[in-house]
Order: structure tokens, then C-alpha cells, then sequence
């Protein structure tokens, strides 16, 4: 005689513990907090290994209180980007939040019994979800938010990253942000090191690239990351690394990806539902929008949450087109190692232009803006680039 298999019952199922799961949580938690929720992750900590940053900006009042519960490092003095032609200081507040923080933010903040960690989903359905070893999560909702599923129906490039956490052997005197610090070798792609100060001593630094194909070799880059900190100065132990291959949309059908990936009666969330800014690849501001939107409908039973969040995604999309187009020509008109003058020009306009442009609210004006002047890349290509398709994004195995 076998036992029987462990169910739980819930209002809400969230698959997927990372920044779009988590958020839906944290939210439904301070909106309602009887509501009964179970957030699911694989992993061993909520948000795996990240780090995630924005401007402020980039939040309303609703989205900053939020985000209050966790401990953040924030720059009032602003940021500055670096490339050949010209540096440029900029003072927009920017904020970053790693995962670790994240983590221990929800631990704060949610009931015990929601976290559920280290626990694999094995099947999903609209009344629920089965995890490895057979236990059974009964839910009138279901909300997936596991990722990004590489699919031929979106077609662009790739992010390819690694950040290193470092403790300098003495203050790196440091005293904001450096976004972007394209002066550095190109190597095929467009490359920049992205570096925060998070303390006197310690410091994030990331080695990025935009390119055709989403390899990350961990050796190189490793030694690349060696070789621009000596340049600098910073010499000092690793304490933690990450990498990241995410995919930079340039276009695409999202209604047949929709199709292909839907659970009936499940809804999607974060990168799985493709809710991203597609040339930036940011996503707190999304995942702070979706997670405020699930939990002022928190009473729709599955079904309809999940047309809420198929429509809600297809807004999305529709937004976001310029930074599509935007995405093609880096991609198909710039040459790999001449595609960083498309950022040093976009940094020599108007800093609430720039600001609009990361929380995707570019207006009209400012589009035109982009668009106009002298160009960074060829028009011919560019044309080209606009009406030719591009490279279908799915990920290789073992990349």
C-alpha cells in the first residue's frame, strides 16, 4: 500500500521564485494578505544569482513602495558612460538590487508557508501544478513565470554577460556608477564593462556583449575582467560571480508564441510572457507593473488572469516596437565592431530622452530625435537591416 500523494491547496500557485514571480508575491502579500499564495522556485534562493538596476525614473510612487522592503544600493550623484570619442557624467538617481537582498527581502516578507524552495515543477495545469517527488499544488490561479523559452518565433541577438563582485585591497575611490565604458576592445561584438561601487571597497563589475550568438566562454571573459580591472587599478579577491545570456528581441510574432508555449487557463509572467524591454533587456520596471496589475485582479480565477496577462503582454509589445527597430539596426546595419557609435551618439542627447528611453515611455519627439542627424551606421544597411529578417533566437545546447 502506497501513501498518498501531498496536495496543497492555495488561492495563487506562482512558479518560478525569481524578480517577476517574487514581485507578484510581494505584492499580493501587502494587497491582501490572507490571501493564500505559494511561490515555487528550483533553486536554493529567490532570484537565483542576479543583479538588477534602474533609475528612479523608472517608478511611480506605487512601484518604489513596492520595492521598499528590500535593501538597496542607490547613487544620487548620478552615473557616467565612457567611449572613445567622449565621457559624460549624468545625474539621474540610479538604484540596484542584488539577489541576495531580493532573497532575503521576501524571506521578511511573506508567510512561511509561501516559499517554497529547491522544489522542480514537473507538469502544469490550470487547477495546478506537480512537483518532482510527486507533491500536488491545488490553486484557483496559476501564474508561470520561469523564464524565457527560446523560440524561432522572435528573431535578434544576444546579451551575453559576466559580473564579478570584488573586494579591492584598498578603496577604489570610485564614486558612481560606470553604465557603460565602451573604450575597451570590441572583440566582435559591441562591449562594454558595466561597474558599481557598493562600498569604499567593494565593487561590481560586469563584462557585456551584444552579439550575434548567445556563447559565453567563462575562461575569456574571466581574463578579460582581470585585464580591464589591473588597467584601472583594482586589484583585490573575487567574492561572487554571475553570467547571463539574454535574448535582445528585434522582432518577431508574439500572438504564435503565445500559441506555442500556452498552458491553457495557466497565465505568463516576466520573460516567459516576453514582458522585457527587448534592446536593454531591463526588466524591475515591467516586473514591478505586472506584479502591481495581478494584485489589483487578484480575485480572477485562472482563466481570466491569464488573459488579462496575454493581453496585458501584447501591450507590451505593441510599446516596445521602436526599441525592436532600434535592435535590428545595431544588429544588421552597424559592423560588430563599430555598433558601440550607436550608443555614443544616443548618449550625447538630452538626459530626460535617456531616462524615457530605459523605462520604454519614449514619446514621439523623442523618437524623431533618435532617429535624426547624422546617422551612426550606413542608410543603405539600414534599410537593409529594417526589411530583411534576422537570426531565429533559439539558444544552442550547452551555451
Amino acid at each position: 500500500m502506497t501513501g498518498a500523494t501531498p496536495r496543497t491547496r492555495a488561492d495563487i500557485a506562482i512558479l518560478g521564485g525569481g524578480l517577476a514571480g517574487g514581485l507578484i508575491a510581494l505584492a499580493l502579500r501587502r494587497e491582501d494578505p490572507a490571501l493564500d499564495v505559494v511561490l515555487v522556485e528550483a533553486g536554493d534562493a529567490l532570484g537565483g544569482n542576479h543583479r538588477w538596476s534602474w533609475f528612479e525614473s523608472d517608478l511611480n510612487f506605487e512601484g518604489e513602495a513596492l520595492l521598499s522592503p528590500f535593501r538597496k544600493t542607490h547613487w544620487p550623484v548620478g552615473y557616467a558612460v565612457l567611449f572613445p570619442e567622449h565621457t559624460r557624467t549624468l545625474d539621474s538617481v540610479y538604484f540596484s538590487l542584488s539577489s541576495a537582498d531580493f532573497d532575503a527581502g521576501l524571506r521578511r516578507e511573506l508567510a512561511q508557508s509561501t516559499i517554497r524552495t529547491n522544489r522542480e515543477v514537473v507538469a502544469v495545469d490550470a487547477k495546478g501544478a506537480t512537483l518532482a517527488g510527486g507533491e500536488r499544488i491545488e490553486a484557483r490561479c496559476v501564474i508561470d513565470a520561469r523564464g524565457f523559452i527560446p523560440s524561432d518565433a522572435f528573431e535578434g541577438g544576444w546579451q551575453v554577460f559576466m559580473g564579478r563582485h570584488l573586494r579591492a585591497t584598498k578603496p577604489h575611490q570610485l564614486d558612481r556608477p560606470l553604465v557603460m565604458d565602451a573604450r575597451v576592445k570590441q572583440h566582435g561584438a559591441f562591449r562594454f564593462l558595466y561597474t558599481l561601487p557598493l562600498s569604499a571597497e567593494e565593487l561590481f563589475v560586469e563584462d557585456t556583449y551584444y552579439q550575434d550568438t548567445p556563447e559565453l566562454d567563462r575562461s575569456t571573459l574571466s581574463a578579460r575582467i582581470d585585464r580591464y580591472c589591473a588597467a584601472v587599478g583594482w586589484e583585490g579577491e573575487p567574492m561572487a560571480f554571475e553570467t547571463g545570456v539574454l535574448p535582445v528581441v528585434t522582432g518577431g510574432d508574439l500572438a504564435r508564441y503565445q500559441r506555442e508555449v500556452r498552458v491553457p487557463g495557466v497565465a505568463m509572467a516576466g520573460a516567459r510572457a516576453m514582458i522585457a524591454h527587448p534592446l536593454t533587456s531591463y526588466t524591475l520596471p515591467f516586473a514591478v507593473e505586472t506584479a502591481l496589475l495581478v494584485a489589483r485582479n487578484r480575485e480572477l480565477p485562472g482563466e481570466q488572469m491569464a488573459a488579462l496577462l496575454e493581453d496585458h503582454a501584447r501591450r507590451v509589445w505593441q510599446r516596445t516596437g521602436f526599441y525592436r527597430l532600434l535592435g535590428k539596426m545595431l544588429f544588421g546595419a552597424a559592423e560588430p565592431a563599430q555598433r558601440y557609435r550607436i550608443f555614443s551618439r544616443f548618449y550625447r542627447l538630452p538626459q530626460p530622452l535617456i531616462e524615457r528611453f530605459y523605462a520604454a515611455r519614449s514619446t514621439g519627439g523623442d523618437k524623431l530625435r533618435i532617429l535624426t542627424g547624422k546617422p551612426p551606421v550606413p542608410i543603405g544597411r539600414a534599410v537593409r537591416a529594417i526589411t530583411q529578417g534576422g537570426q531565429p533566437l533559439v539558444q544552442k545546447e550547452g551555451s
